[in-house]
């Protein structure tokens, strides 16, 4: 069973009533990253549709997503920008190739992509971050997947599509998919009241650790792919490591907007 519209109109509606589902009309937000970064967003072109976007902009100028909202947040926390909010399933994200990185729905083969049931997180990535394609892990023998880092967000509230949340990082997963390394962090919303509980990955119960780690292995069988790996023997790694992970990747992706890494089709604003 395939969802289309409904999972769309839920993302855009989840936390945020500002939202519409109103064809070829564009609405905008305002939003605040963090104390001193306050940004706009807009939804443009007909939902459910390769048209459809959520573009960003800052005292009236269009930006990335990616690359011009602050990884840090304050306290200790990093900002996420949130791609698909819980209990929703189209495969919303950052389009890292297209001009100021708009959020878009996946299209695989000509076809709007959709997960086959709705994902029970909220999901995203970290701005200022990359998972380096050139480079390969010294112990995973896998090379990055050419994307900003992802965040599983496990709060109570859905995030609205296109926000940006403050995270508490908790630990982080290493998926193999399709023979890339594929970074899954584990947060919280700094707001949301298990924030005050969890402060490690060893905090988190292992029934919602091993619940992400199966969704994410399952999810794309019913396309006849084969079922996703994941590294250290399947093990979170804790707090402190996914924070290096996620200066690594923010370094490489500095390297990717100076230009001393190859950016392929990538849109890096330079």
């Amino acid at each position: 069973m395939k969802f289309s519209t409904p999972c769309l109109v839920l993302a855009a509606l989840s936390g945020a009533s500002a939202w519409t589902t109103s064809p070829a009309v564009s609405y905008r937000r305002s939003h605040a990253a963090a104390a001193l970064f306050a940004f706009d967003t807009k939804t443009a072109g007909e939902a459910d549709t390769e048209s459809f976007r959520i573009q960003f902009s800052k005292d009236g100028d269009a930006i990335s997503p990616w690359h011009d909202i602050p990884l840090e947040g304050e306290n200790g926390s990093y900002n996420m920008v949130v791609e698909i909010p819980k209990m929703t399933c189209a495969k919303m994200e950052v389009s890292t190739k297209e001009e100021k990185n708009p959020i878009a729905q996946d299209v695989k083969k000509g076809k709007l992509r959709d997960y086959h049931g709705p994902i029970f997180w909220n999901y995203g990535c970290l701005p200022q971050t990359w998972e380096d394609p050139n480079v390969e892990h010294p112990e995973l023998k896998v090379f990055g997947d050419d994307d900003p880092i992802d965040v599983v967000e496990i709060g109570g509230s859905a995030l609205a599509m296109g926000s940006v949340k403050e995270v508490k990082v908790l630990g982080v997963l290493a998926m193999i998919d399709d023979g890339e390394l594929d970074w899954k962090l584990l947060a919280v919303a700094m707001d949301d009241p298990l924030a005050e509980e969890y402060n490690d990955i060893d905090d988190v119960p292992d029934s919602i650790k091993s619940g992400i780690r199966e969704w994410f292995r399952w999810y794309k069988t019913p396309d006849d792919k084969p079922l996703n790996g994941f590294g250290f023997d399947e093990k979170y790694l804790d707090a402190a490591t996914a924070k290096e992970v996620i200066e690594e990747t923010n370094g490489f992706w500095k390297n990717l907007r100076s230009g001393d890494a190859e950016a392929g089709k990538i849109w890096t604003g330079n």
